[in-house]
């Protein structure tokens, strides 16, 4: 396996039209510490590059003053990070440490994951760190009222920034945080005014931790936040109409010690059956074949490739798996579990 701290953390920066996303992503380009950054946007003018901050421009790639490089998307997503690596291996443009691919306002940020967990030399170069959402601090209520998208792109995130903070007031920005921690418990929440926030804020939210060197499924996992928001006061009860009605984010534990295929097949029957309802699956494994546990990520359809961890990161060795997902239940996800368990158990027997 590929040791983590050598493949490239990926950012996914998604939000709605007028989120406030290309002010972010604008702000960022200029941070000191977005040095050793690659940027990867769909059209330079979309962010409005200050031309007085460009030190050099080569072919589809902007070398900016703070040592940020910013690379306009060229066919499909795949060849224009593919490109890209391979002009760094040659040295063709400047060394970067870390990535960053922001999405269009209209955009599911489902497809990019899935292009970083399949492909096979994305998943041996690149490794998947996080998504950031920006929601709107004025419109945001709204937007997510109109438009699953939104939903979706704040129900996936790792990291969310309630923008525009300066032009809504208090009690109106404290209504959307509560309705985003029921929709995605486990996310940082941040306000940005202008676009003004630390980029350290944002990036690391992966399971390798660059500071401590190593993977750490705690960190990542955070399943204590799911365990809060379900016995919570701020859980919501509103007009059944809203899209974020349907979302569901919780954690399921396993104290059995299972075989590999039957969680596998539990996964597999799960993403195959009703993928587009199961936004993320995040999870740490106890399974039979194995002493320490298996890590398994995945969004919808597509799950990255299993990470076998060298030790278990405390004295907890149950399985954990958090979902987040769409009409479907906390009571359907663990039926389907408790069924093949049961058929695999009464199979054994008639041996």
């Amino acid at each position: 396996m590929t040791d983590s701290g050598d493949l490239l953390p990926v950012s996914v920066i998604t939000g709605f039209l007028g989120s406030g996303k290309t002010t972010l992503l604008n702000r960022l380009l200029r941070h000191p510490g977005m040095a050793s950054t690659a940027v990867v946007v769909n059209e330079f003018g979309e962010i409005g590059i200050d031309n007085a901050l460009v030190e050099s421009v080569d072919d589809n790639v902007v070398l900016m003053s703070s040592g940020c490089l910013c690379c306009t998307i060229r066919g499909d997503l795949i060849d224009t990070l593919k490109d890209l690596y391979k002009r760094r291996a040659k040295l063709e443009v400047p060394d970067f440490t870390r990535l960053v691919v922001e999405t269009t306002g209209l955009a599911d940020p489902a497809p990019i994951l899935h292009t970083l967990m399949a492909d096979p030399f994305l998943i041996g170069r690149y490794r998947l760190d996080g998504v950031i959402a920006t929601v709107d601090g004025v419109a945001g209520g709204s937007t997510l009222d109109k438009q699953f998208e939104s939903v979706k792109q704040a129900a996936v995130a790792d990291r969310l920034v309630v923008t525009k903070t300066d032009l809504a007031d208090d009690a109106a920005i404290g209504g959307l945080e509560g309705r985003l921690r029921d929709l995605n418990p486990a996310a940082a929440l941040y306000r940005a005014a202008h676009g003004e926030i630390d980029p350290d804020l944002l990036f690391n939210a992966g399971l390798y931790d660059p500071e401590s060197k190593s993977l750490d499924v705690r960190r990542w996992l955070r399943e204590e936040a799911y365990a809060a928001a379900e016995g919570g006061e701020h859980h919501h009860h509103h007009d059944v109409n809203r899209h974020d009605e349907a979302i569901q984010a919780f954690c399921v534990y396993l104290d059995e010690r299972l075989p590999w295929d039957r969680v596998a097949t539990w996964l597999e029957l799960l993403t195959t059956y009703r993928g587009d309802d199961v936004l993320r699956i995040k999870g740490v494994l106890n399974v039979e074949e194995s002493e320490t546990p298996i890590v398994v990520h995945g969004v919808q359809h597509m799950f990255h490739p299993p990470v076998q961890l060298d030790a278990w990161p405390d004295d907890d060795r149950r399985s954990r798996i958090v979902f987040i997902t769409r009409d479907l239940t906390r009571d359907i996800v663990e039926s389907m579990l408790n069924a093949l368990t049961e058929r695999s158990e009464s199979v054994d027997h008639a041996r």
